[in-house]
């Protein structure tokens, strides 16, 4: 009995004991990670991102990288400067369909302010209902980017505001009779003379207004400003550690760097479907290089909560989704790699930038924390009087 009554003691010494080691093991871990977000939190909201720890990058991703932060001020080309009247004309053009065949559908159609400047669909609807073959990509913050559209076929907004209006599947107009429909408009000339000086109506003159206008489409304050400025308490631990992943483990930075979270060069995640019906060429549509088949223009990631469903062919529709495809490295389906456009073979070669993070549940939660402090709240924007 005495021999029971002291294992019965020992025992329960030992699991006292045990259970003490434990709870200081995981108190020390507690405090431990604890001290570690206190250190993260005043780095990265100390003002200076000198003080933040270093990003991990891979060496081809430096040439083109620059630190996160704010928006820079727009910079206007000095042959089409900004001016308050001319915006103004730009927005009313911008939401005029009388630019379409029909009548009936403006740049606006596509770009809803209210929608974060897209239209939140996966291919957007053009003239006589037509389906687009890409997502419409946001204009927010557009006057940051080098080149537009997915696979970066204009180099200027002023060249890219003609696209639409004479693409046969969105507006189907031509820029020539477009301009006429406007200058017959008797409400416009003042419009026009107030931005250039006189009446006369131009496609030159139609794509510098709207160009000048689409440049001030620029986001305001987000959390993500608000926090690296200083107040340190509007971010959570989660999107604390989603901003430290960013810019270490999960490497967004080889790619979504600036303070338009974008390096404006071309990649190939290995979403091209080359091979099968919805397959795109991306880049190589326009430059004929066989290596930028598959490649797609990198977007910016400021109010990218807001701007789904995601990639050129809106196939994701949720960031989680967005994350966890980086996370898994793309696995690209080996029978969607190749295709033979116009005799010539093309392979798709994802970048090295595409491969497995594994990144855990956590981190991808945290991951998609940080990416919503990049958004701000819906604008309303007050509709510009169309001229009669």
């Amino acid at each position: 009995m005495k021999n029971v009554l002291s294992w019965i003691l020992i025992t329960f010494l030992t699991v006292s004991l045990l259970n003490n080691c434990f709870s200081n093991s995981i108190q020390k871990e507690i405090r431990k990670k604890s001290s570690f977000l206190a250190e993260l939190r005043k780095l990265y909201s100390s003002g200076d991102p000198s003080k933040w720890p270093k990003p991990i990058l891979d060496p081809q991703a430096v040439p083109y990288f620059s630190e996160i932060g704010h928006l820079p001020e727009i910079q206007f080309p000095e042959d089409n400067p900004y001016s308050e009247d001319k915006a103004l004309l730009g927005k009313t053009l911008f939401y005029d369909p009388r630019l379409s065949q029909s009548n009936q559908i403006a740049c606006a159609s596509c770009h809803d302010p209210e929608l974060g400047w897209c239209d939140n669909r996966t291919f957007s609807f053009g003239h006589d209902r037509q389906l687009g073959t890409r997502n419409a990509m946001s204009i927010l913050n557009v006057g940051y980017a080098r080149s537009l559209f997915w696979d970066g076929r204009v180099a200027s907004l002023e060249e890219q505001s003609e696209m639409p209006i004479r693409d046969e599947k969105e507006m189907n107009g031509h820029i020539d009779l477009a301009a006429g429909k406007i200058a017959k408009i008797k409400g416009y000339e003042i419009l026009f003379e107030k931005a250039f000086g006189d009446k006369m109506v131009s496609k030159d003159r139609i794509s510098k207004a709207i160009a000048a206008f689409e440049r001030t489409i620029k986001n305001g304050t987000s959390k993500f400003d608000q926090f690296i400025d200083g107040k340190a308490d509007v971010y959570s631990d989660d999107e604390l550690m989603g901003l430290h992943l960013f810019r270490t483990k999960a490497q967004c930075m080889n790619c979504h760097s600036s303070g338009y979270f974008s390096n404006n060069q071309f990649e190939n995640v290995g979403t091209s479907l080359l091979g099968s019906k919805e397959e795109d060429l991306g880049r190589y549509s326009v430059t004929k290089n066989p290596e930028d088949a598959g490649k797609f223009r990198v977007p910016g990631l400021r109010e990218v909560a807001r701007t789904g469903p995601w990639m050129h062919n809106g196939s994701m529709t949720t960031l989680t989704e967005v994350i966890s495809f980086y996370s898994r490295g793309n696995p690209e389906h080996s029978q969607k790699r190749s295709t033979v456009h116009q005799g010539i073979a093309l392979t798709s070669e994802k970048s090295g930038f595409v491969r497995l993070l594994d990144l855990t549940d956590e981190e991808i939660t945290q991951l998609e924390a940080f990416l919503r402090t990049l958004s701000t709240k819906p604008e309303r924007v007050l509709l510009p009087a169309l001229p009669r």
